[in-house]
């Protein structure tokens, strides 16, 4: 999937730094940035005692510290061989959904720990729960939310919502082979990815119409997670964030822009509305 390209601003610069994992249960720091990041943030929640919050407003409150952090695009694509990357000095729109959601069930359940966000991030990023190989990462976010849902950490409320069916052939890796270097290099990958793709063709998918989302604010929550569907050929969503409640009451989307880092969009229908190619949202809600 894409994020979106629609807005201009400065962002915030940080050093390029990550760290990267060569395996699930193996770490190798490139450089201290990301676990010292890590640290500031449990820091920041225990000293405001977010573990005693709900898990909604715990996701609100981790993604307002990281106002401003730049966008960065491509940093789980790097390497040749699928590895398990942590980056929280820059953010793609899924990167921010799953690091902030990542760091807020490791202070909801008060461990505290590294290696509780790194499980966390694996849980949430990879279908069998297991880095194995580039197939094994959800690359589309509809099923990111269905792999996610059968694991109970989320639930997909779209069409409880009053969402209507979104008609979709999930295809377009296969059919954009060259725009992925993984699948443009290595049949197998692409005879694998051709597999998952099928795997979803019985996938029920739902979306909100871009006209009826403000209908819905009073029964959205902080921290829900909202990924904007697309009227693309075989693409289902093009870009993630949650939802923000502002203290005006304003219901807005917190998401990594291409052109402000993470920041807040005030109106969550508008910002829909301002791209042509975004004709509404699926809707899931992080559960405990």
């Amino acid at each position: 999937m894409g994020c979106e390209k629609s807005e201009s601003s400065t962002s915030q610069s940080l050093p390029a730094q990550q760290v990267k994992y060569n395996d699930a249960s193996s770490l190798t720091a490139e450089d201290s940035l990301n676990i010292q990041l890590f640290e500031q943030v449990m820091a920041h929640a225990k000293e405001n005692k977010f573990s005693g919050q709900p898990l909604g407003m715990v996701v609100q409150e981790v993604g307002e510290w990281f106002m401003d952090i730049p966008y960065v695009a491509g940093s789980l694509d790097e390497n040749e061989n699928e590895r398990l990357v942590i980056k929280l000095d820059g953010f793609d729109c899924v990167t921010f959904v799953e690091s902030t959601l990542a760091l807020s069930r490791t202070i909801i359940d008060e461990s505290y720990s590294f290696e509780s966000f790194k499980k966390n991030i694996i849980e949430q990023r990879y279908r069998a729960s297991s880095v194995d190989g580039y197939c094994s990462r959800l690359h589309y976010f509809s099923e990111w939310i269905y792999r996610n849902e059968e694991k109970g950490s989320v639930e997909n409320i779209t069409e409880a919502l009053g969402g209507v069916r979104l008609e979709k052939t999930l295809n377009f890796m296969s059919t954009h082979r060259e725009s992925y270097p993984q699948l443009a290099s290595s049949d197998s990958l692409f005879s694998e990815l051709i597999d998952v793709e099928n795997s979803l063709a019985d996938l029920d998918l739902f979306y909100i119409p871009q006209d009826g989302i403000r209908d819905v604010y009073h029964l959205l929550q902080q921290g829900d997670i909202i990924a904007l569907a697309t009227d693309i050929n075989g693409l289902d969503v093009v870009h993630t964030g949650f939802v923000h409640k502002s203290e005006e009451g304003a219901t807005g989307l917190m998401h990594a822009s291409t052109t402000k880092g993470v920041t807040v969009s005030p109106d969550l229908q508008d910002y829909v509305e301002n791209n042509k190619r975004q004709i509404g949202i699926l809707v899931a809600r992080p559960i405990l």
